[in-house]
């Protein structure tokens, strides 16, 4: 299976990422991490709602209570549509030139979210998890880039990808409690693929996964370790992606333009830009965040 996105909004984001579909709102939540923007957009209009903020922003889950919870780059704050913003949870005070980065929730409401160095240490980051209460705990460490989350809930599963691994992770999951154990490698990135980025998972529990410098998704059978259907996508450096729509089965794909050299953006005119694709494959409802 080969399927050609779509760019849907030209918005050449210097780094576009953390694409979440709220089934409730029918709209698309992403960021432009380096821009410092939360973007809402609209489907069927495609106009978008954009939110500004003083620091790096790297994703935002609509929250049980209104509003979202968002990832800055020094904590988890409480954003409300008035632009109100209160920190829930500051992380590695003790580490400036760290920033958090991807973040999801499980179907408890809880928000994993992750950690990178902004100054290229390879095992300065983590990875936490933050109770709907606000407690935070730390459940990974020594990760180089914290990036794509997933859960097979029937299979009491958490997929986690460290893209300086080349790889996909699995472990087991203990939804009730909130824990990861065993944590293994299932699918390996072959050299020239570029790196795993974001990531989601559909309803027949296959992953999908973005390459950061591979110009693509690919979807994957976990259990097997076999790369089984491509979505090509006009700029190299794919970020995130989400299912999304009435059906749960066009994947929102979002990507980066950042850095590019002047001979790069001539080639990938429509890099930074938001992507779809129709799979004919049915995803799997995101989760909000219980507090």
């Amino acid at each position: 299976m080969i399927i050609q996105a779509e760019m849907i909004l030209d918005v050449q984001a210097e780094l576009g990422e953390g694409a979440h579909w709220d089934s409730e709102a029918d709209r698309l939540y992403w960021v432009n991490i380096d821009g410092r923007q939360l973007r809402i957009v609209d489907p069927v209009t495609l106009s978008e709602q954009i939110y500004a903020f003083g620091q790096k922003i790297s994703a935002a889950v609509p929250a049980v209570s209104g509003g979202w919870v968002v990832a800055l780059q020094d904590g988890i704050y409480k954003f409300q549509e008035d632009q109100s913003l209160e920190l829930l949870a500051q992380v590695e005070k003790d580490l400036p030139g760290n920033r958090l980065n991807d973040a999801k929730c499980d179907s408890k409401g809880r928000l994993w979210f992750g950690t990178m160095s902004m100054e290229d240490k390879r095992d300065a980051g983590s990875l936490y998890v933050m109770e709907p209460g606000g407690k935070v705990r730390k459940a990974l460490s020594g990760i180089g880039i914290s990036n794509g989350l997933a859960w097979d809930d029937s299979r009491g599963l958490m997929y986690y990808i460290d893209t300086l691994t080349r790889g996909v992770d699995v472990m087991d999951y203990d939804l009730q409690n909130g824990t990861v154990s065993g944590r293994r490698t299932v699918v390996r990135f072959p050299e020239g693929a570029g790196g795993p980025d974001g990531m989601t998972i559909d309803s027949e529990g296959m992953i999908w996964v973005a390459h950061w410098n591979g110009g693509c998704v690919s979807r994957w059978n976990p259990h097997t370790g076999e790369r089984i259907g491509k979505i090509e996508v006009p700029a190299p450096f794919v970020t995130s992606c989400a299912f999304g729509g009435e059906q749960l089965n066009e994947l929102y794909i979002t990507s980066a333009r950042g850095g590019m050299s002047p001979e790069e953006l001539q080639r990938w005119p429509l890099a930074g830009g938001l992507f779809k694709a129709n799979t004919g494959i049915r995803g799997v409802t995101a989760n909000r965040f219980a507090g």
